[in-house]
Formats: C-alpha cells, sequence, structure tokens
C-alpha cells in the first residue's frame, strides 16, 4: 500500500540552517504545535506534519490501515521535499515519537535526531492497549463502537478538553488559560474534518506494529523526555526505549503526566533547546578529518549540557519509576 506524502503545516520559516520535523499524537493535530512548539523549533526551519488519516492527510484508501514500510516512506518523501533531502531533527509526541523512530530506522539519511516526549516503541505497550484499539476489536460492531466514542469526544470543545484531562497530572487546572482553551479548540476543529474510520486505521497500524527489537539498531542522537506520572504511555515502558537504544539521554520530570510541553513548558523549552544547541557544537567536529570524537565524549558533553538546564530534581526517581540509563 503506498500513501501520498502528508502535507506541511509550518511552524517557523526563518531561513536557517536548524530543520526541524514535529509529529503530534493520536488524535491531536499539526495545529497543537501552533501553541506549544519548542521555542528553538520556533526559530527555525520548521514543519508539523499529521499522522495518517489525520486532517488534513486522508489516506489514499478510506480506512485501511498502512504498513509500518508505506508510513515510513511518505514522511521521507515529504522530508525530501521540503527540505530537499537535507537531514532534520525529528520531536515526536507520544504516537507521534513512534513515527519519528519508525523514520530514523527506515531512513537514517534524513534525521539528525531525535526528541521523544511521552513517546513508546510498542503499538501496544507491550501487552497494555487503550480505550479506542479495545473497541476497535470488538467482533462484529468494534468499528460502529470507535465511530460513535470519536464523535461524542470532539462534539463541544468541553467534552474534548475534559475529555483529555487524563493527559496531564494536574487535574485540578488542565486547560484552564486562554491559549491552551484556543489550541485545543483549533485541534478539535481539525479533528472533526477527519474521517474516523481513517483514525481506526492508524490506531490498528499503531497497535500491530512493535520496534522494540529494532531500537538497538537506530543510529541517531536521541532525546527521551519521561512524565514521571505520564497516565498514558506508562513510564516504565518509556525508559524501557532509552534502556534498548544506543545514543539516548534520558530526562525525567517528577509530577508531571503526558504533556511535558504543556505542564512544564520552560524546562522542556531548556532541556530540548540544550540538546539541539550540543549537537550543533559536536557535528562540526565529527565532519573534520581526523576530528572523530568518540562517542562516550559525546553523552558526556550532552549530559553536562542538559544538567545546565534541568534542575537535579527532574532526573531523580519518583514512585514507580526507575533511575534514567545514560547510554
Amino acid at each position: 500500500m503506498m500513501l501520498t506524502p502528508p502535507p506541511a503545516h509550518w511552524i517557523g520559516s526563518k531561513q536557517t540552517d536548524r530543520n526541524f520535523v514535529l509529529i503530534h499524537g493520536m488524535v491531536m493535530a499539526p495545529s497543537f504545535w501552533e501553541a506549544y512548539a519548542p521555542d528553538v523549533v520556533c526559530q527555525g526551519h520548521s514543519l508539523a506534519y499529521p499522522l495518517p488519516g489525520h486532517h488534513p492527510w486522508c489516506l489514499d484508501q478510506p480506512g485501511q490501515s498502512p504498513t509500518a514500510n508505506a508510513v515510513a516512506q511518505a514522511y521521507a518523501e515529504a522530508i525530501r521535499r521540503d527540505f530537499g533531502g537535507r537531514p532534520v531533527d525529528i520531536i515526536g509526541h507520544s504516537t507521534g515519537g513512534f513515527v519519528a523512530l519508525l523514520i530514523a530506522r527506515d531512513h537514517p539519511e534524513l534525521v539528525r535526531s531525535v526528541v521523544l516526549i511521552g513517546a513508546f516503541a510498542c503499538g501496544r505497550f507491550e501487552g497494555q492497549e487503550r480505550l479506542a484499539a479495545r473497541l476497535l476489536r470488538t467482533p462484529r460492531i468494534g468499528s460502529f463502537l470507535f465511530r460513535q466514542f470519536f464523535n461524542r469526544w470532539i462534539s463541544t470543545p468541553e467534552q474534548f478538553r475534559w475529555g483529555s484531562i487524563e493527559c496531564v497530572y494536574d487535574k485540578t487546572c488542565p486547560w484552564q488559560d486562554d491559549q491552551d482553551v484556543q489550541a485545543m479548540e483549533q485541534v478539535r476543529r481539525q479533528l472533526a474534518q477527519a474521517r474516523p474510520e481513517d483514525i481506526a486505521a492508524c490506531i490498528r497500524f499503531m497497535s500491530a506494529t512493535s520496534l522494540l527489537s529494532d531500537l538497538g539498531d537506530i543510529d541517531v542522537s536521541v532525546l527521551n523526555i519521561v512524565g514521571a506520572n505520564d497516565a498514558i504511555v506508562p513510564p516504565a515502558h518509556q525508559l524501557r526505549v532509552s534502556r534498548l537504544m544506543p545514543r539516548v539521554q534520558t530526562v525525567v520530570f517528577p509530577n508531571c503526566g503526558h504533556l511535558p510541553m504543556v505542564e512544564y513548558r520552560e524546562r522542556t523549552d531548556h532541556v530540548i533547546g540544550s540538546f539541539v544547541d550540543t549537537l550543533d557544537a559536536i557535528q562540526p567536529r565529527l565532519g573534520q578529518p581526523g576530528k572523530s570524537v568518540p562517542r562516550h565524549a559525546v553523552a558526556s558533553q550532552m549530559l553536562r549540557l542538559l544538567s545546565g538546564a534541568t534542575k537535579r530534581r527532574e532526573q531523580t526517581p519518583v514512585g514507580r519509576v526507575q533511575s534514567a540509563q545514560d547510554a
């Protein structure tokens, strides 16, 4: 199955050497990043792509689940189209992180680094499964149940915002300021233009795909940002992703759910900005003849900059979350 490459939703248009791709999570929209893209992204040559089946990227065959290879190829064609084939830094939230790893696996020549936020590498979280996926597996009436569930969730601004309360740690004040309300309403309107059967197809594709056995072969720099109290993607799974990758730095935010860029925006901006600054500093040295830099030295320099961007408590084990290991 072939996929038409996704359309670009431009976030920053400054002509710099920094090229960013942002990919949102399941049942979200590219416009989410207009409010929550990191500062370093807004200052660069940056765009957001939708997930397959999410408006404005309709599936060529309505309701038919794409293959992993087709998804990776479609994004690769879009990156070549929009960035002339130059490597990009991909920032993926949740399912967007899953897709970012898929692109890095299949097309490493197009990826300089990956930033994971609340991400996963196995669609069923190693045995666990979200409600939408369970509904779709219900014999005979699964598609009908999912359509009813989806349409009800996006029916009103209040229903959509409060239906997302599980994504944040502090349940007393989710989506309260004007920026949050407007951002989520724009997302809801974009979702209302999507075909439910296409969203369902994307969920089926994700649920049937695992990258766990491939993580050790993804040889790009990775930053993994984990909310210690993430109720959507188990933190233990996110930390397992770190342990399986060869070039990863992990930052754990305490008292934080599935949306670090919303709950701890300033800290998230600082961590991602420091990560990108470090790559910019190291990359020229890596490209000079006779100037090879040992991998452990790259990791050490990355750690020093990241530790300066976050407070000590942000890397402290919290509750059921194990210590993050620096590979």
